[in-house]
């Protein structure tokens, strides 16, 4: 019997067509390629609203509360923003504000981020690693950040972003597994890499 691991991914862009979301995508279709996995994808621009106008957790929808409990219980992340007035979506951050501090300790977390140019690739290290540092989550040692050139009419075109995206995964898929219980190793079937 394989394992199949729960990956939760969430695009903070507020619009749609996104070509953040079509990066998740790609993101997502690549892993999937390397293993057994089950997707729930979480896209602001559709649930958003379900956050914004509460200030703490209680006041949330049971949509809203279903999503967060879907991140808190995720064996992987994959979170993405579009570059917004230097850092991520202030909805993104409102999201995570939700978020159990202690829910994300030694979870992996595959970071990603658009923007129009390569001006902006510094987000994932001075935006999205010290947010998820905060969480004690364990970052991938390479997140992907891809610009606008990268894309066509929302669907990734370069074969150097394709070529990042693979290198992340790859460099990332030990830290995956090792954040995994180990009792899930005893059947050395049970996990195909």
């Amino acid at each position: 019997m394989s394992y199949t691991l729960n990956v939760v991914a969430v695009s903070g862009s507020l619009h749609s067509p996104s070509k953040t979301t079509a990066l998740v995508r790609e993101i997502l279709d690549v892993l999937g390629n390397e293993l057994a996995i089950d997707v729930h994808l979480i896209e602001l621009s559709e649930i958003g609203r379900e956050f914004s106008g509460a200030l703490n957790r209680d006041e949330l929808s049971d949509a809203a509360e279903q999503e967060l409990r879907k991140i808190e219980n995720a064996d992987l992340l994959i979170v993405a923003s579009p570059v917004y007035r230097a850092s991520f979506t202030g909805l993104f951050k409102h999201v995570f504000d939700f978020v159990g501090q202690y829910a994300l300790i030694d979870k992996p977390v595959l970071l990603a981020a658009t923007g129009g140019s390569d001006r902006h690739a510094l987000i994932l290290e001075h935006q999205f690693r010290p947010l998820f540092s905060f969480f004690q989550a364990l970052t991938l040692p390479l997140g992907v950040y891809a610009k606008d050139s990268d894309f066509t009419n929302y669907r990734v075109t370069s074969d150097e972003l394709r070529e990042r995206i693979r290198q992340s995964i790859t460099r990332g898929l030990p830290q995956v597994r090792a954040s995994l219980p180990s009792e899930l190793f005893a059947d050395s079937t049970a996990i195909v890499w």
